[in-house]
């Protein structure tokens, strides 16, 4: 039976020479989530896997799974499983071998050993396959083994490393979409580490994203995508428009800025702390229109590039220098480079950044 658990990760600091991949990082996982570790290459995110793991010591903080401190136990006696980027099976095994592999170690009676493999190629839809050799999977059939493996040990945690990298896209989004059944299926906590952001938000329940050693921010994707806290966060969740900006006035929470020569006012304010100093303009490209409304603030500027794809069409214009995104969902009229053109946004759904 797997058991649920939770995580606690407090003020972990892991340094490799004069490299501090961890800068006292704190984070807290539920029963049950899938918890998503985001970042770009180099951020920390498989370094504190590896500390969750207990595949590496942290030179400073602790690890606790439910409330117990597993800092100084072995991997196997956490009840964590790893599984791996490249799968690592064995490639003399057959898939039921390779799956009762850890089962074997553990000596696991023989009759369990059959129901926990039949068990774990059932949830990965992979009934039939026990005699094939990892040669003659595909990889998304290699990857469905190498997560049969991890699960028919019953871990109390499920730690996965960019599981879907080797995979082509359309493989990609199927395995992704089979990795959150099994997770409701088993109700387990997982642990997720990628550098995928659509990855992240179709997968996680909560995601913390990492930069440089440390969490920029933890939240919902939604929360994460429609309000970042950061000029990081909000320049990593996708494609944005993120522009300087000076405050000219605040009042009644509502900030009037100065972007690229235009004055916008009406931004709501709640986020802006401290001085005004490195303060950006952030909107997402889906959130600007060609079309006038009520209440609507405008930048005028000259098309630069028309790109379709199939369910938008992306506009990019040229405001002075600075090139600036829009979404929309198709062109009533048809647009072309150098087109004089003035776009729409509503000040709500401004947000206003600092480093």
């Amino acid at each position: 039976m797997i058991t649920l658990v939770t995580v606690k990760i407090d003020r972990v600091v892991k340094r490799f020479g004069e490299i501090v991949a961890l800068k006292g990082v704190s984070l807290e996982i539920k029963h049950g989530e899938l918890f998503t570790l985001l970042g770009p290459s180099g951020c920390g995110k498989t370094t504190l896997l590896r500390i969750i793991a207990g595949l590496e010591y942290p030179d400073e903080g602790r690890v606790y799974f439910d409330g117990s401190d597993v800092t100084d136990l072995k991997t196997y006696e956490r009840g964590a499983v790893l599984v791996f980027q490249n799968y690592a099976l064995w490639p003399h095994m057959t898939v039921y071998e390779n799956i009762a592999y850890g089962l074997k170690i553990r000596k696991i009676p023989r009759d369990e050993i059959k129901e926990r493999v039949k068990r774990a190629l059932e949830l990965v839809k992979l009934e039939g396959y026990e005699d094939r050799y990892p040669t003659q999977l595909s990889g998304g059939q290699q990857q469905r083994v190498a997560l049969a493996r991890a699960l028919a040990v019953q871990p109390k945690l499920l730690l996965l490393d960019e599981p879907l990298s080797n995979l082509d896209a359309k493989l990609r989004i199927e395995m992704r979409s089979e990795i959150k059944r099994i997770q409701r299926e088993l109700d387990i906590t997982v642990i997720y580490v990628t550098h995928d952001q659509e990855e992240a938000m179709a997968l996680s329940d909560r995601v913390a994203v990492m930069n440089f050693g440390v969490i920029e921010q933890v939240g919902t994707p939604r929360e994460i995508y429609q309000r970042p806290k950061t000029k990081f966060v909000a320049d990593f969740m996708g494609k944005n428009n993120i522009l300087p900006a000076k405050i000219l006035e605040i009042k009644n929470g509502r900030a009037t800025l100065e972007v690229l020569g235009h004055r916008i006012s009406g931004i709501p304010a709640e986020n802006i702390l401290g001085d005004y100093s490195d303060l950006y303009f952030s909107i997402r490209p889906e959130k600007v229109s060609l079309t006038p409304f009520e209440g609507a603030q405008a930048f005028e500027g000259r098309v630069d590039l028309v790109e379709y794809y199939g369910f938008f069409v992306e506009i990019v214009i040229k405001i002075k220098d600075v090139f600036f995104f829009v979404r929309v969902p198709d062109l009533k009229e048809p647009l072309k480079q150098g087109d004089n053109i003035k776009v729409y946004f509503n000040p709500r759904d401004v947000i206003l950044l600092q480093e």
